[in-house]
């Protein structure tokens, strides 16, 4: 089942720990469960994939107004991929498939 979740950046400095991508709330509630600690989210690189744990036992990820997933992974992935910085109020949407319970990988980006 292909997802299309959100880039999604933090008021701050534009570092990278600024920058995640945003679970929209029906995938959050369909797919996570909030005793997990961490999911994988497999990030495209080069021919392959690398893995990113990221947390979600923190009470933002469970708010109507955060859900997102944030790493500084994710931001230099986005950064490397040119990504960043978009549009004023249009940040790039990613393809995600579950791959496992845990597990969510970017499979492209959305037009």
């Amino acid at each position: 089942m292909a997802l299309v979740w959100t880039a999604w950046k933090r008021a701050g400095t534009g570092s990278a720990t600024d920058y995640g991508l945003k679970v929209p709330l029906p995938d959050r509630e369909k797919l996570f469960e909030k005793w997990w600690q961490t999911v994988v989210l497999e990030l495209p690189a080069g021919r392959g994939f690398t893995e990113v744990e990221v947390n979600v036992s923190k009470a933002s990820f469970w708010t109507a107004k955060c859900h997102a997933l944030i790493s500084d992974e994710i931001g230099r992935w986005l950064h490397a991929n040119g990504l960043v910085p978009w549009p004023t109020h249009r940040p790039p949407k990613l393809i995600v498939e579950q791959m496992s319970a845990r597990t969510f990988r970017v499979k492209s980006v959305a037009n």
